[in-house]
């Protein structure tokens, strides 16, 4: 499959051609009357609006999935999680159930969309010690609640599914440059053969999976977490590293704060602390094959006008190759 054939879809084409007429003629055909207010909000995975309802004290968040990557199993089984973590009293922005009581409808367009109730907050650029541990508290209740109830349907996070199947997908397109191929190739299998190990023993359940710091929001009642569509099945700590990325001291000391709150609510395996570096590069080889899979949303070429150049793929392959040689230590 081509990199600009990837849908090719009346549906997709819908999806990048979204207006605010055709957002509002969804949301009334659900059951809710507007004023025809409709701002489009950043979002580059989905199309997310911020609507006003009939009565203009009420506004509304509406989200249009993208076509093709979520299944209505794997979206109900994030809206699950969400719901069980607000029943937990959990600080989460849970969907809201159409009149029908679900909390997923399919649009005239043949798009999966949800309702959301408008949550304001800000978002830190950095956290104090206090407030590391607060996050951390608050990741061991959403992980107690994740770790309650099975998702059958969602991704899991293993060197399989973030690693070899995203090489496939990379190699069948013509992204990388056919001299650099092999090497990226021979990297990732790399990374992926030396990966396997650390992933086997680790425990699974449900968590944000894209835990960082621009999906953390304050407000006046403490931090709560945004945008669980990344929602995964992988072990905790993919939801430490990503909030606390770095490799130098500072970056450990601040990861210990937040595993010190989280113990206070649940336990923490300090042996998958390993799996960081392995999930480091997981996440590079996800994160391009992410861009590739979206070249024809004429969004990505303009977000992203290095992806696919010489420069672009000989950077990733000597990190890539850096984090085989940690990994290596490893082993």
């Amino acid at each position: 499959m081509s990199q600009l054939t990837a849908w090719g879809d009346d549906t997709t084409r819908f999806f990048f051609e979204l207006t605010p007429d055709r957002v509002l003629d969804a949301v009334e055909a659900a059951g809710y009357p507007c004023t025809g207010r409709c701002n489009a909000l950043n979002s580059f995975e989905n199309r997310v609006y911020e609507v006003e309802l009939d009565d203009p004290r009420v506004r509304r968040i509406v989200k249009f999935y993208r076509p093709g990557r979520w299944s209505r199993e794997q979206i109900l089984e994030e809206h699950r999680f969400l719901l069980d973590l607000q029943e937990a009293e959990i600080p989460a922005i849970a969907p809201l159930p159409f009149p029908d009581g679900d909390t997923l409808r399919l649009s005239g367009l043949n798009i999966w969309y949800a309702l959301f109730p408008k949550v304001g907050g800000r978002a830190p650029d950095e956290l104090s010690d206090e407030q590391l541990v607060r996050v951390g508290r608050l990741l061991g209740r959403i992980h107690n609640v994740g770790a309650a109830r099975e998702a059958p349907h969602r991704l899991r996070i293993t060197p399989a599914t973030y690693g070899l199947e995203n090489l496939k997908w990379l190699l069948s397109g013509t992204w990388i440059p056919l001299e650099l191929s092999t090497r990226y190739r021979q990297a990732v299998e790399r990374i992926c053969e030396l990966a396997e190990p650390l992933f086997a023993a680790a425990l699974v359940h449900r968590i944000h999976g894209d835990c960082h710091l621009g999906n953390l929001l304050w407000n006046q009642d403490g931090p709560f977490f945004l945008d669980f569509d990344d929602m995964l099945r992988g072990p905790a700590v993919q939801d430490f590293w990503l909030l606390t990325p770095g490799r130098d001291e500072e970056t450990f000391r601040q990861r210990e704060l937040l595993i010190g709150g989280y113990e206070e609510m649940r336990a923490f395996d300090r042996g998958t602390l390993r799996l960081i570096e392995a999930l480091r590069a997981l996440r590079i080889v996800h994160y391009s094959a992410w861009v590739a899979r979206r070249w024809n949303d004429p969004a990505f070429p303009a977000a992203f006008p290095e992806f696919g150049s010489h420069r672009y793929w000989a950077d990733e392959i000597v990190e890539l190759n850096d984090l085989v040689e940690q990994l290596a230590l490893l082993s």
